[in-house]
């Protein structure tokens, strides 16, 4: 069975980051990548019978930040048992607190060392929600 993530990033280079790590670390695992959290939304929400096994969420984006996109997943009944990882450049411990009291399962810092972000994905892919 394959397992899919879906990352919610307003950053194209970040994407394709994402994409070449987790490509190295599980190439069976399907990654889509959206750019927008709005449309990241609606699609989830219309599309439920096809839904990710793991959300992967930047905190700071345009429109609709991070921690509204967590509140909104985590109030609707069908996307709340979606394990969701916050993922940004810098996390402050209030940061953190706030997003695992929101529902989130865990936070992924944006590492400027291509090994440091694929040791950290490899953690979280491998973990058990």
């Amino acid at each position: 069975m394959t397992k899919t993530a879906v990352l919610i990033d307003d950053d194209k280079d970040d994407h394709e980051f994402f994409l070449e790590a987790i490509h190295d670390i599980d190439n069976s695992l399907t990654c889509n990548c959206l750019l927008d959290g709005e449309e990241a939304l609606k699609l989830l929400r219309e599309n439920k019978k096809n839904l990710p096994d793991l959300i992967i969420l930047d905190t700071n984006m345009p429109r609709v930040n991070g921690r509204q996109i967590l509140v909104e997943l985590k109030s609707d009944p069908s996307l709340q048992s979606i394990p969701v990882v916050m993922y940004s450049t810098f996390f402050s411990d209030r940061d953190n607190e706030e997003f695992a009291k929101l529902g989130a399962v865990h936070y992924l810092a944006k590492p400027s060392k291509f090994g440091d972000f694929q040791n950290s994905l490899k953690e979280i892919l491998t973990s058990k929600w």
